[in-house]
């Protein structure tokens, strides 16, 4: 059904990505590529100034492992680590890199998703590309 799926990923412990996958392995045509991207947002540099100088380069390597972990679960799988706002970034990449579908998972609404607007909301709202949201 679709060439290049991304599948976005957060490492929150409320949301676990199989779900996401299983999706985008029924989704994929044969030979599909699947990235499955981790958006990791900037740190402020005065919170960066009270962390220990090599955190970065700790949380670079163990999300990338993360990422390349769930790759392997996929025929054609790649993990993919970039930095930015999330919303925006998916977004950029997805278009940038010739995505035809975008696999995000939701969460049930609160108060300041309602003043802000979620993740998964700006991108159903922007994407070119078809997106199927989980719940």
């Amino acid at each position: 059904m679709y060439k290049h799926i991304l599948v976005a990923v957060d490492f929150d412990e409320a949301h676990d990505p199989e779900p996401s996958l299983r999706v985008a392995r029924i989704l994929a045509d044969k030979d599909a590529r699947v990235s499955i991207l981790h958006v990791q947002e900037e740190v402020p540099s005065y919170v960066m100034s009270y962390m220990p100088p090599d955190i970065e380069d700790n949380l670079k390597a163990e999300f990338k492992a993360r990422l390349d972990g769930l790759a392997s679960k996929i025929e054609g799988g790649q993990g993919v680590l970039v930095w930015g706002h999330s919303g925006r970034t998916i977004l950029d990449w997805a278009e940038a890199n010739a995505v035809d579908c975008i696999v995000i998972a939701s969460h049930r609404p609160g108060l300041q998703d309602y003043l802000l607007g979620s993740t998964a909301g700006r991108v159903v709202r922007h994407a070119r590309c078809a997106v199927h949201v989980m719940r």
